[in-house]
């Protein structure tokens, strides 16, 4: 939400007359929301101009939002209401490829390895808890 509110007050600053209190968050020059393709393409043009060798995409946002809110360790079942996922298959995607998850059941750095049985190889129990 600060960005957000930190967006409107930059916005509202600028002192042009259809900026000023729209109820848009994205607007465009002539003060109507931005439309679903132009905002594409300007995702899209930032992503090539910082110079990813992937196609970036809006829903690419979203994604980050789900595996931010997976690595600071929120409930699967609270970034699926939030996400809007009627199936929690699509939100464990976030979850199952974060190995940090295990960071409070194993302890920090280190710590880790007081934990492996003696008689596991430890690139085979690195592997498991990565």
């Amino acid at each position: 939400m600060i960005a957000i509110t930190n967006w409107l007050n930059e916005r509202n600053s600028l002192n042009v007359k259809h900026f000023n209190d729209n109820p848009w968050l994205f607007v465009s020059r002539t003060g109507k929301p931005l439309s679903r393709q132009r905002f594409y393409n300007i995702v899209s043009a930032a992503g090539k101009n910082a110079g990813l060798n992937i196609k970036v995409h809006p829903h690419m946002l979203r994604h980050a939002c789900g595996y931010s809110l997976a690595d600071n360790g929120v409930d699967t079942r609270l970034i699926q209401d939030y996400l809007g996922h009627r199936n929690i298959r699509h939100t464990v995607i976030y979850t199952a490829s974060n190995s940090m998850r295990f960071e409070k059941m194993w302890g920090r750095g280190d710590a880790k390895k007081q934990h492996f049985d003696p008689k596991c190889k430890p690139n085979l129990c690195l592997e498991i808890l990565v």
